[in-house]
């Protein structure tokens, strides 16, 4: 049983067991033990595992989810009844709603009958309604913020990054904070958001609602951002009534969507199973451009998560994991960074356009490369700005990240010669030593190893090491994550390491993206003692990840810190072989 269970906060809310969990943290059932009530109480976890700085903004953000929802008077946005302190931490104490959440609905289902999703964009407009007539934008609709009650309330929840007019707090210039499929065009491409962005929002969930998909979601992050700049979405085969109301919301251009009166007028009929009439066809423009005039740039937040590790070869294969920030990484760093000022287009051309070939962009001048022009390319032009690329990577991944994304996502079936860090040129194929052969283990995933490795398993723990552990790399397997992303795992086994090894020092930890899948990548130094293999300054490594399985995938090798160049470069080659099945 979880050790906060039957914990009473603030003298009078009892907490019973977890009811959700999410990137920021889990929500409890608990009861009022003054008013007699159920209610629902959110734990900030996340706070637990960051640093000052980012600790205070995570508190930012939870007083702001307070505040606005408590800004807002509708039977559609779920109530907040109290704010306390405890452990160092606010927790959020709200109105208990019996039922799931859309995404729950979906995930069980299948998909949603078209008449009921469109009730369900209905009621959960008026709440966006009331929320931007209060001054506050809600910035992550997404199907897992709507919930379906089980006498039949839908209700809007998790204002945690929403927008206060006038309340500048918590954003950070520069950055980006929701869901990156449910992303307005003009949010990626770094434009002010307003609740035209909200509206497109409902659409993206309202699409995912009837077809049982996201709308934009690619392999990648970056791959789901291009595609909700530059691509449509196939056309909705189950929409029926809803179809012309979900293709209105999401036209690229905020201010060729629908208004939010005009939305609710056709989701009124379409909930009745009408198709909506009187209103003119909308239908999906391309490329979102920015528009000239005072009030651009970007002021949203994002959240990078870096990930963490373990210490010496006796400690155990750590706990599971799953955040969502851009949701993603949830407890501190950015997942998602703006696209800023200059690098999604100008007035005179589009935001982002579709890609001019390598050559074109190594021939221009610098000041051509970070403006997006090419002589080749006059500025009404569709081309790709490479310089939005590199941002997009860097908002992504960030940091140091930006390496693991692009290095990482090779795989080793149809290799081609390359010189690589390991040997001379034409000793390595990928990167990977020719004379390394494929080791498939019992527990189903293969890489490649040098020869002479040899296998050696400590309960469930799989290592291979040329020398009884002096170097090792380790396998971890977590079939049942139970955190909500790599990063947010690797944060918590860090913790304990801090007082356990002796001049801990964390080198790099940031998420990542390996095999097109959200990771985080780990590395840190220590002293090591008796317990360790071997003593003296030692240094590891960790890639941690969860596959399309759902199947969380740890990494993680150790040396001394005396041939950790070598290390490192074997570690490298190990990730480009590497296979889950």
């Amino acid at each position: 049983m979880n050790q906060s269970h039957g914990l009473l906060l603030a003298g009078r809310y009892r907490l019973g067991e977890p009811i959700g969990r999410g990137g920021m943290g889990r929500v409890w059932r608990a009861q009022d033990e003054v008013l007699h009530r159920a209610v629902a109480v959110k734990e900030l976890t996340a706070a637990q595992y960051v640093q000052e700085g980012d600790r205070a903004v995570l508190f930012a953000r939870t007083q702001t989810e307070a505040r606005a929802a408590a800004r807002i008077n509708h039977p559609a946005v779920v109530t907040v009844h109290d704010v306390v302190e405890y452990d160092d931490r606010p927790w959020i104490v709200m109105e208990l709603v019996e039922g799931c959440s859309l995404a729950d609905a979906v995930k069980e289902r299948g998909r949603v009958e078209s008449v009921e999703a469109a009730r369900i964009g209905l009621w959960t407009l008026r709440a966006l309604r009331a929320a931007h007539a209060a001054g506050v934008l809600h910035r992550d609709v997404k199907p897992g913020n709507v919930l379906l009650a089980e006498d039949r309330r839908i209700l809007l929840t998790d204002f945690g990054i929403a927008a206060i007019e006038g309340d500048s707090t918590v954003t950070r210039t520069g950055e980006v904070v929701g869901s990156v499929d449910y992303l307005a065009p003009e949010r990626v491409s770094g434009a002010t958001p307003g609740p035209a962005s909200d509206l497109w929002a409902l659409g993206a969930t309202l699409y995912t609602a009837v077809e049982g998909n996201s709308p934009f979601r690619r392999t990648s992050p970056i791959g789901t951002m291009q595609a909700v700049v530059m691509e449509e979405p196939a056309p909705p085969g189950h929409a029926g009534v809803l179809a012309p109301v979900i293709s209105a919301l999401l036209r690229k251009d905020p201010a060729a969507r629908p208004t939010a009166e005009q939305a609710e007028l056709m989701l009124a009929e379409a909930a009745e199973g009408r198709r909506p009439s009187g209103m003119r066809a909308y239908m999906p423009t391309r490329a979102h451009g920015r528009r000239p005039g005072p009030g651009r740039g970007g002021s949203d937040t994002g959240r990078r998560g870096p990930g963490s590790g373990r210490g010496g070869r006796a400690s155990g294969p750590g706990g599971p994991d799953a955040a969502t920030v851009v949701e993603g990484a949830a407890a501190g760093g950015r997942d998602a960074a703006g696209v800023g000022e200059g690098s999604a287009g100008t007035a005179d051309g589009p935001a982002l356009a579709p890609p001019s070939s390598p050559s074109d962009r190594l021939s221009r001048s610098p000041s051509d490369r970070l403006s997006g022009r090419s002589s080749k390319h006059p500025s009404g032009s569709r081309g790709w700005p490479a310089i939005v690329a590199l941002a997009l990577v860097a908002a992504l991944v960030g940091g140091g990240g930006v390496f693991g994304y692009l290095h990482f996502m090779g795989d080793d079936d149809g290799r081609t010669r390359s010189p690589a860090a390991d040997g001379g040129p034409g000793e390595t194929v990928s990167g990977i030593p020719e004379n390394w052969r494929r080791v498939h283990d019992p527990n189903g995933f293969s890489l490649m190893l040098p020869k002479g490795w040899k296998r050696e398993v400590d309960g469930d723990q799989v290592d291979y090491t040329p020398d009884g552990g002096r170097r090792f790399l380790r396998i971890a397997v977590e079939k049942n994550p139970q955190y909500e992303t790599s990063y947010l795992h690797q944060l918590s086994l860090e913790k304990p390491l801090r007082k356990k090894l002796p001049d801990y020092r964390r080198l790099h930890l940031n998420s990542n993206t390996f095999r097109d899948q959200r990771g985080a990548l780990w590395e840190f130094s220590w002293t090591a003692g008796a317990n360790d293999t071997t003593a003296g300054p030692r240094r590891a490594i960790e890639q941690m990840y969860i596959g399309r399985d759902g199947v969380e995938y740890g990494l993680y090798m150790s040396a001394p810190a005396d041939n950790w160049a070598s290390t490192r470069q074997q570690f490298d080659a190990m990730l480009r072989g590497w296979r889950e099945g």
